[in-house]
């Protein structure tokens, strides 16, 4: 097995691409990169199958940005005759002495021809978890803990079959969180933020990093999509923008509006958990506000956005964040940095930082 499969949305290929090599490179994997534009995944062909496995194996998932998911191929493109598209996805995992796997997954990329698949995908679900039991490739049972297949569709006729571990991939379906819109919602930006929380803050840790009562800051607020996830959870938001704020959020009692440029409010106290930021502007000027925030103790965790180049997106994102990085080193701060292009992220990539010391 000497080649991965990547999922990413359409459009950043490039950027899947040049992270998979950056990374893989740092860990001594070389190799070279097959993709097509707008098509939503990327192949990694490396040149030594030992040192590629290992590097998966190895190599935490939730560290990659502009990667949703991950596999390692068991074979090339596969064809899938309409007449019995499971037999040859059976022989393929018996060819590669596959057992003990947990399920079976049967995705498509995130393109608009590709969710045409998602019916096919849908349909071809059950029957074929039932031949790979009867070949012994899955469990009896699905075991979350084991192994993952997946039959990822190109089109009704193709498609690739890969393996993933479950400790070191996404667990969803296409690597795609998907989020219910909430109505009452000031903007879809809502949507972001909850996300963010998600993969980021760990579900059992939520009652005590996101709980009732917090005092929050958002800046650039309006018309508070972002304000809207932090009074859900009953926490006291500082709104900072010059543009107008829901009716309905300042009607909670929960919200202070202030008509302030966000990169010159200072708050009075230093009593705020969160900070939140989806400013439409310069990433680095974004991030070096951001850092001021942390390194003058105003908040102890911050969700922000940084808004991307039309090129060298990986690279312009990983140079800012390094000189975030090296602010908060040289001021003695201990903390926890995570970064991903969410789903319902678009030109930009949401950031993770936790004080890990300071204390409200």
């Amino acid at each position: 097995m000497k080649q991965l499969l990547l999922y990413c949305r359409a459009g950043f290929e490039k950027e899947c691409a040049v992270e998979i090599q950056h990374t893989a490179a740092l860990h001594n994997v070389f190799g070279y990169c097959k993709l097509t534009a707008d098509s939503a995944y990327v192949i990694f062909e490396a040149y030594e199958a030992d040192s590629l496995a290992q590097f998966y194996r190895d190599y935490p998932f939730e560290q990659f940005i502009f990667i949703r998911q991950w596999s390692l191929l068991l074979a090339d493109l596969l064809e899938l005759p309409p007449a019995d598209r499971i037999a040859p996805v059976v022989a393929v995992a018996l060819s590669a002495e596959l057992s003990g796997c947990g399920e079976i997954r049967v995705e498509y990329p995130e393109t608009n021809d590709g969710k045409t698949l998602s019916t096919l995908a849908r349909k071809l679900t059950v029957p074929l978890r039932q031949s790979l039991r009867q070949a012994g490739v899955l469990l009896p049972k699905e075991l979350k803990r084991a192994p993952v297949l997946h039959l990822f569709l190109l089109t009704g006729q193709q498609g690739y079959v890969g393996l993933s571990y479950p400790e070191n991939n996404s667990p969803l379906e296409n690597g795609i969180m998907r989020l219910k819109f909430p109505n009452e919602a000031p903007s879809r930006s809502t949507l972001k933020l909850e996300e963010a929380f998600i993969q980021f803050i760990p579900k059992h840790e939520w009652d005590k990093r996101l709980s009732g009562g917090m005092n929050a800051v958002d800046l650039g607020a309006s018309p508070g999509g972002w304000t809207y996830q932090l009074v859900k959870r009953s926490m006291m938001v500082t709104a900072i923008d010059n543009g107008p704020m829901a009716e309905s959020l300042m009607e909670t009692g929960q919200v202070r509006h202030l008509t302030v440029d966000g990169f010159k409010y200072e708050p009075q106290k230093k009593n705020n958990h969160w900070l939140v930021c989806d400013m439409i502007e310069q990433p680095q000027r974004v991030a070096e506000r951001i850092a001021d925030w942390l390194i003058n103790g105003w908040c102890q965790e911050t969700i922000f956005n940084l808004k991307l180049p039309m090129k060298k997106r990986y690279e312009t994102v990983t140079d800012i964040l390094q000189q975030l990085e090296q602010r908060l080193v040289e001021a003695g701060i201990k903390y926890r940095l995570q970064v991903k292009h969410l789903y319902h992220d678009r030109e930009e990539v949401t950031v993770h930082i936790q004080n890990l010391v300071q204390r409200f």
